[in-house]
């Protein structure tokens, strides 16, 4: 071992280093525990790997190397040397030529902010790799335009430029990533014949070029992860943007900003900022239809903007009927088209996704599950068509909704799926599809109505459904699929299947009293009758009636309508011999006379109903009955006979009756609550009374029943206002009120602004008590002039 330094001759780095580190008598691991510096540093070095290392690792080991100035000197003198010569950077690029920004982007503020933060948090000097943002969303809803606008506005925070990369991700040929980061290095200074010629160790050359530079990197129109992740090349201060409609799932640590179609202000700002704000406000009506008409959808909007623009003397209204009759057609405005975006999506989906995508448009309503696929494509496993759909998201075209586990489509989109439907698949494929979506909607929706039957031994109960767990899945997807099945049932009505048609609404009478609306009913029940008639059933024509009969008077205020179709029922039963339809009939005769002020009501009616029900062995019907003889005896005056009759009413509803109690065992019982409350009040026991309503409140809130619970809150309210507890009592009238208006019972809502009105009047407040007149007055004027 010789004590000499080495010669100055020597021009290698790394010659120079292990001459020092052996006349040290120092071990690379040795010198790695004096110098702070890695064994694998060291290693490399010696090895001519890292031929460059930074100054400040050059003076780490000058200490322990015991090396004077003048050899220190040296030894970064040589490893500056052995760096590749440092390419001149522009601010332009060759590939970086960023486009134009527009002057009327709308309605992406948030997103903007988002960006913005995301440069600013490259300042903090303590990541080790830059931002990365991937903006998603549905074809034209104008991930470029804002990639674009961000990248201008933020040109200063990045001196060191921006590089601007088509990646064609949905042309046919999307571009290859080997061939980007030639294109990124010559961007960057390097000399073609100094690029390496394997894509590794050309992404390691741009990550050693960007290592140290604020540069903005734009990745415009990714294709997928495999495509994107060998670009992701920038440095600590480094800001990278990806578009694509994709959602690149698999990419990990990156921000995401899924954009969505405009908010209707949005979108009006849009429109206007290109065709005027004054053009816009002189057709207000025709440009809120428009902008519907073109989903919000940003392209949409530019496009039907840019030919009103070039078409000055044309009304907007015009353009509305061009896009009512041909919406996809109609916008096109030179080389912007919104069917050729939306093909290049579709033409990179799978065989069955296509298909799936294209049958989903036969769904009824907005969105659906993945049942409704299943059913369309004849699918026997769930996770096959989840992955379809899952397939469909990623590609943005499809949204997931709001309720988990189902999707919905853009407008357009499922315009665009229409057409493909048509132009791809034969009639009878299409029928075929359709009946099975149906079917399955109809199946589905009589198992789910049948867990809200009572628990009296007589109604029939569910049978195991995988579908649904409890009444709780049951009723959550009738919720959410209404829509959907209420157009099945009346497309299989249309087509003479009239059994399904009867079963769905026998199963849903009992549900009837806890979700949907009055139009609803009626409509279901309306097509029963037409089922019943067309077998010749008079039992089912009977048991249809009295639920129309049901419908007209508690849901629609149709009193007269309501008594004249429960007499029809009454001559159905009797047609057919079935006394428990008889008694139906009854009962909803006499409830129909109590709501009509021009009508009597028969007391023999009461006793006539108990005795059918009875002979027909169903004491559920019984104890309606008698809780109907109750109210009539309420309303007679006999509120001691009433109240020993509501008592044995009340004890049959509060018990169990076999099997497990259902939401509509707890709502029966609240409704007789409810009635006995009343006549609590009329015996001087507003106490019992207001506990019994309570009570009632509590079981309808959970069953979320929302006619019984504004029926509650009025009845409460009612009680309240007796106590003297105005402020309770305005509370509890108020929310009736909301509710009533929900579901369309003007009557009810007319009387309880008229409870209102008197409440306000005692609490002094006859402004108030004016408006609640005023508003019950106008809706008594509208409910006379409706049929």
């Amino acid at each position: 071992m010789t004590n000499a330094a080495p010669g100055r001759a020597a021009t290698s780095f790394r010659v120079l280093l292990k001459g020092y580190r052996v006349r040290a008598e120092l071990t690379q691991e040795e010198l790695a525990e004096g110098s702070g510096v890695s064994v694998r540093a060291i290693s490399d070095m010696e090895r001519g790997i890292a031929k460059s290392p930074q100054r400040r690792t050059i003076e780490a080991l000058a200490a322990p190397l015991s090396l004077t100035d003048e050899e220190l000197t040296g030894l970064q003198k040589a490893a500056r040397q052995g760096r590749a010569p440092a390419p001149e950077i522009h601010k332009t690029y060759l590939i970086g030529v960023l486009p134009a920004d527009v002057d009327d982007l709308t309605g992406r503020e948030r997103d903007l902010d988002a960006l913005r933060a995301l440069s600013a948090d490259l300042c903090d000097g303590r990541r080790r790799s830059g931002r990365v943002a991937i903006l998603s969303g549905p074809p034209g809803t104008g991930k470029t335009t804002l990639a674009v606008r961000v990248a201008h506005n933020l040109a200063e925070e990045f001196p060191d430029g921006t590089l601007f990369l088509k990646l064609r991700g949905m042309s046919a040929e999307p571009a290859n990533p080997a061939d980007l980061l030639h294109l990124i290095l010559r961007s960057l200074g390097v000399d073609a014949v100094r690029i390496p010629a394997d894509p590794e160790d050309r992404a390691g050359l741009c990550r050693s070029l960007l290592r140290d530079r604020a540069t903005l990197i734009v990745l415009d129109d990714a294709a997928d992860e495999a495509q994107v992740r060998p670009l992701l090349v920038g440095g600590p201060r480094c800001l990278t943007l990806i578009t694509s409609r994709q959602m690149l799932v698999g990419l990990e640590c990156a921000s995401r900003l899924p954009l969505d179609v405009f908010g209707e202000h949005d979108a009006i700002a849009l429109l206007s900022a290109i065709i005027g704000a004054g053009r816009v406000a002189r057709e207000r009506q025709a440009a809120l239809e428009l902008v519907e008409l073109c989903g919000r959808l940003p392209l949409a909007l530019r496009i039907a903007g840019n030919r009103l623009a070039s078409r000055p003397t044309w009304p907007l209204s015009r353009l509305v009927d061009q896009l009512r009759g041909r919406r996809l057609t109609t916008l096109t405005a030179g080389d912007l088209c919104v069917r050729s975006v939306f093909e290049l999506s579709y033409r990179q989906l799978s065989p069955n996704a296509a298909a799936v995508f294209r049958r989903l448009s036969l769904v009824p309503a907005a969105d659906f599950s993945v049942g409704a696929a299943m059913a369309l494509v004849e699918a026997t496993d769930e996770d096959d068509a989840a992955v379809f759909l899952e397939e469909l998201a990623d590609a943005s075209l499809l949204q997931t909704s709001q309720e988990n586990g189902r999707y919905q489509f853009h407008d357009l989109l499922r315009v665009f799926a229409t057409e493909r439907l048509a132009l791809e698949e034969s009639p009878e494929v299409v029928a075929a599809a359709e009946k099975r979506l149906a079917d399955w909607l109809v199946r589905t929706a009589t198992a789910a109505g049948r867990y809200f039957h009572p628990s009296d031994g007589a109604s029939p109960l569910p049978v195991a459904t995988p579908s649904f767990g409890d009444h709780t899945g049951a009723g959550r997807w009738l919720e959410v699929e209404l829509k959907n099945w209420l157009a099945a049932v009346k497309s299989v009505a249309a087509r003479g299947a009239h059994r399904p048609v009867l079963d769905l609404a026998e199963s849903m009478h009992w549900y009837s009293e806890i979700g949907g609306t009055a139009s609803v009913w009626y409509d279901v029940f309306e097509l029963a009758v037409d089922s019943a008639i067309a077998l010749g059933s008079k039992r089912d024509e009977a048991v249809h009636r009295n639920y129309l009969s049901w419908v007209q008077a508690s849901l629609r205020d149709r009193a007269e309508e309501s008594i004249r179709m429960a007499r029809l029922a009454w001559d159905a039963a009797v047609e057919a011999g079935d006394p428990r339809e008889q008694g139906w009939a009854r009962v909803y005769l006499t409830s129909a006379h109590a709501r009509d002020t021009g009508s009597t009501t028969s007391p023999e009616l009461f006793d006539e109903a108990v005795r059918l029900f009875e002979e027909a062995g169903y004491p559920l019907g019984v104890h309606v009955a008698r809780t109907m003889r109750a109210s009539y005896w309420f309303r007679s005056g006999r509120f001691a006979d009433a109240a020993e009759e509501f008592e044995v009413c009340v004890r049959y509803f509060a018990q169990e009756h076999g099997g497990t109690r259902t939401p509509v065992d707890d709502t029966n019982y609240a409704y007789v609550l409810l009635r006995s409350a009343q006549n609590l009040a009329a015996l001087d026991a507003p106490d019992r009374a207001l506990t019994q309503c309570e009570t009632a409140l509590g079981l309808f809130r959970r069953h979320g029943a929302t006619m019984g619970q504004a029926r509650a809150l009025q009845e409460t309210g009612r009680l309240l206002r007796r106590q003297g507890d105005h402020a309770n009592a305005h509370r509890r009238l108020s929310e009736a009120e909301e509710l009533y208006e929900r579901i369309g019972l003007t009557q009810a809502q007319i009387d309880t602004l008229g409870e209102r009105a008197a409440l306000a009047d005692e609490m002094g407040d006859p402004g108030s008590a004016r408006t609640d007149r005023e508003r019950a007055r106008g809706l008594g004027d509208r409910l006379g002039g409706l049929p």
